[in-house]
């Protein structure tokens, strides 16, 4: 790696994790290529990251320990009550189970700066610029971009997402799966709460809810907001398809294009299947915070090809019940770097361009991160069925059935929450060698 060139494609958290992953290994020149005109911040989605991940990724470098999060500690399961019986109170819902949940909570936004803020400093971004085209073999890589220029790299990183242009270079066999349902999603500013019966206090902070109905499940939960010391609510609601939704390929509805009438069928969703209150939550929205995500899977059956590497949701796209989604792509990167320092130290003095260090460090890479892949693919699957498509009988939960039915989907599994990290040393920092 040391004095070699390294394209990114893709300027998110996979592709941030992994720039600079190729920084501190030595790479020369490191270069971002982000289709996205403008820096990333309005990307409100929220995601979850278990302690015990969290805690290995700050050990391992990749993290700060002051990254702005929200504590969570519980994960209560609710549907609605009986017919005649109602849903409590304060219109909760009746409870199914009080599950301990160490996660902590992030903005995609937050999490994606503070990532960027601990890249190497010899990393380029390249905001608006489209790449259409890569490939190579075990000489080296190339990239093709919209103006039709097409500029040599020694390797090409794929962090491009579900719809990769890297991938279709490395797997064109392997797409996205739709897995026949749906997910609303939804964000804005917990001052909102204010408008429902019992406001914010209702619910206390440190609780995931997790609504159950038949058909789907709506999972809410608070993150940090852009403005430190703020909050905001995040939801994501599956559901089943929309008649008006076609499908050509993997796609989405992003936030503010939802029509008044589309919206309109969100809110009855909502009041038809959620308690009271959570269907407040729900469709207090703004227009400008609501969108809409097909569910998808996809397994690639190998991440490289030559000298092309895949990461992050272009190698492997996990349905959101896992909640592990931004872990997996730090592990994807870390796993990368890994792989290089095992390079530098067997080709130590060969300014690390000893013959086939390239391909030891993608074929190490390959290894490790295709197998997990699949297997966090696999548990998604498996919660998904569980939880949306072949659901229990909620009016018929308790506590123990409950606990019994989760320990079914998650035994001989490690994936809930992402799998452990195992090394954590800190990546050492060494300054990059001339290119020979």
């Amino acid at each position: 790696m040391r004095g070699g060139s390294v394209a990114v494609v893709g300027g998110s958290i996979a592709g941030s994790a992994f720039a600079g992953a190729a920084a501190r290994l030595g790479a020369e020149r490191v270069v971002v290529l982000e289709r996205s005109p403008g820096r990333l911040e309005d990307r409100g989605v929220g995601i979850c990251t278990h302690n015990d991940r969290f805690d290995e990724l700050v050990r391992a470098g990749h993290l700060a320990t002051d990254t702005r999060r929200h504590r969570l500690t519980v994960r209560r399961w609710v549907t609605r009550g009986p017919a005649g019986e109602g849903d409590g109170p304060d219109g909760r819902g009746r409870l199914l189970w009080d599950q301990p949940f160490p996660f902590h909570s992030h903005h995609w936004a937050v999490l994606w700066q503070a990532l960027r803020e601990r890249t190497p400093e010899q990393v380029e971004y390249r905001l608006g610029t489209t790449v259409t085209a890569v490939g190579g073999d075990e000489e080296g890589a190339w990239v093709e971009e919209a103006d039709g220029g097409r500029h040599p790299y020694d390797l090409v990183i794929g962090a491009d997402g579900y719809r990769s242009v890297v991938r279709d270079a490395v797997c064109p066999q392997a797409a996205p799966e739709f897995a026949g349902y749906v997910c609303w999603r939804g964000s804005y500013d917990t001052a909102l709460l204010a408008e429902l019966p019992g406001g914010a206090g209702a619910w206390p902070e440190e609780e995931c809810i997790t609504v159950c109905y038949r058909g789907g499940q709506v999972v809410i939960y608070r993150i940090p907001g852009l403005a430190p010391g703020s909050t905001q609510v995040n939801w994501v609601f599956y559901a089943p398809t929309p008649a008006w939704l076609r499908l050509d390929g993997p796609t989405s509805i992003p936030a503010g294009a939802l029509t008044d009438a589309r919206l309109d069928g969100l809110r009855q969703l909502a009041e038809r299947h959620l308690p009271p209150y959570w269907a407040g939550v729900v469709t207090l929205t703004p227009r400008e915070r609501t969108f809409l995500q097909p569910v998808y899977d996809l397994a690639t059956p190998h991440r490289t090809a030559g000298r092309l590497l895949i990461g992050g949701d272009a190698a492997t796209v996990v349905r959101p019940h896992n909640t592990s989604g931004a872990v997996k792509a730090l592990q994807d990167a870390h796993a990368f770097e890994q792989a290089g320092q095992s390079g530098n130290a067997v080709n130590a003095g060969n300014a690390g361009r000893a013959a086939g260090s390239w391909s030891a460090l993608l074929a190490a890479y390959d290894r490790e991160r295709s197998a997990a892949g699949r297997e966090l693919v696999d548990l998604g699957r498996k919660l998904g069925r569980a939880q949306v498509t072949d659901a229990p009988d909620w009016s018929a939960m308790g506590e123990s059935a409950m606990v019994a039915w989760w320990q079914h989907q998650v035994t001989g599994s490690a994936g809930f929450g992402g799998h452990a990290l195992g090394r954590t040393e800190p990546s050492p920092s060494p300054s990059p060698s001339p290119r020979p």
